[in-house]
């Protein structure tokens, strides 16, 4: 059995309906907070799931997991917070819940003798790209506290395999996209945060805003690695498939290798709505970079794992989703 924490999010849940429709069983322990129990409803027909109501902060709430359900052998940890801008503004907030949490989880595997970990990491460890595309090797140098407590949860982890041989694997995502092409689970924020539903909200009363238009890049606008949130997911299966078969603590950039400008997002987006956007041009924010671009070399070698999903497939199944979304 499987323990998926944050399963009731985003793609959190995309990899639990990857898991069920595998056959395999799953357990999801999320607080809600940022979850949604309709999506838990709607996973619960593709296969054995259960699911726990509690909070990695409480570390009896995770203990009792482990204690009512002693065929979970292995764990894949989403749960966190993960706004850039929020986790600014309140640090605090963000290494209590992302770094504590994580060792009362990590700590109660131990205990349960539970040793196989995937964990949802992020691109922004790296901080401030010194070349493109950006391999495992390069620097991590976090620029803010979200990307802080990704980085020190990789570090513990490191230690916890050094002195008890809990084996990780770490998959460090660049700009996730799309929606299950069903329709039936997908991106549900609020506030939403992420471009390309962003880009499908954006209305008459309520115009998209395109920051930065004068990079050094071919359109003047960003360049970013957008991953299909369903190869994500496949992502997720072939890491745990690396455990199970004897694989040591590893770390994986997910991503597409080939970027996109967020001018050829919003075309995307305008060709699959079929209908003109409204748009307003502002400048740069602070801290963007130019090209923001995985090399994902490493995942394709040892995990086996290739992305098959074009932007087009993702702006499409997003719609779709928003669509569905709107009828909620």
């Amino acid at each position: 059995m499987i323990l998926v924490t944050g399963g009731a999010g985003y793609v959190g849940s995309h990899t639990v309906m990857a898991l069920l429709k595998q056959g395999e069983d799953v357990i999801v322990f999320d607080s809600l907070e940022l979850g949604h129990i309709e999506i838990i409803e709607t996973l619960k027909q593709y296969g054995n799931l259960k699911f726990v109501k509690g909070n990695l902060k409480n570390i009896d709430d995770i203990r009792g997991v482990f204690m009512l359900n002693k065929n979970i052998d292995s764990v894949i940890h989403f749960a966190a917070y993960s706004q850039v801008a929020e986790s600014m503004i309140n640090p605090q907030k963000y290494y209590y819940n992302n770094v504590y949490g994580t060792l009362n989880l990590l700590n109660a595997m131990l205990e349960f003798n539970v040793k196989k970990i995937v964990f949802s990491s992020t691109a922004a460890t790296y901080g401030e790209p010194v070349y493109t595309p950006i391999d495992e090797k390069h620097q991590q140098i976090p620029i803010n506290p979200y990307g802080n407590t990704k980085l020190f949860v990789e570090k513990i982890m490191d230690d916890y395999d050094k002195a008890y041989g809990l084996k990780s694997v770490r998959l460090r995502y660049f700009n996730v996209a799309g929606a299950d092409s069903g329709a039936k689970i997908g991106e549900w924020h609020n506030p939403e945060t992420h471009l390309i539903p962003n880009i499908l909200k954006a209305s008459a009363e309520k115009s998209f805003k395109m920051f930065g238009t004068d990079y050094n890049t071919s359109d003047g606008t960003c360049i970013r690695d957008y991953i299909n949130v369903e190869d994500l997911a496949d992502a997720h299966l072939k890491a745990l498939e690396y455990l199970n078969n004897g694989g040591e603590t590893n770390y994986f950039n997910i991503g597409t290798k080939d970027g996109n400008s967020v001018k050829q997002v919003f075309t995307a987006c305008e060709n699959i709505k079929g209908t003109a956007i409204p748009v307003e041009l502002c400048p740069r924010r602070s801290g963007d970079p130019a090209i923001l671009v995985a090399d994902n070399e490493k995942a394709k070698k040892i995990l086996n794992w290739t992305p098959k999903n074009s932007l087009e497939y993702s702006v499409e199944t997003a719609y779709k989703w928003e669509k569905a979304l709107s009828l909620k």
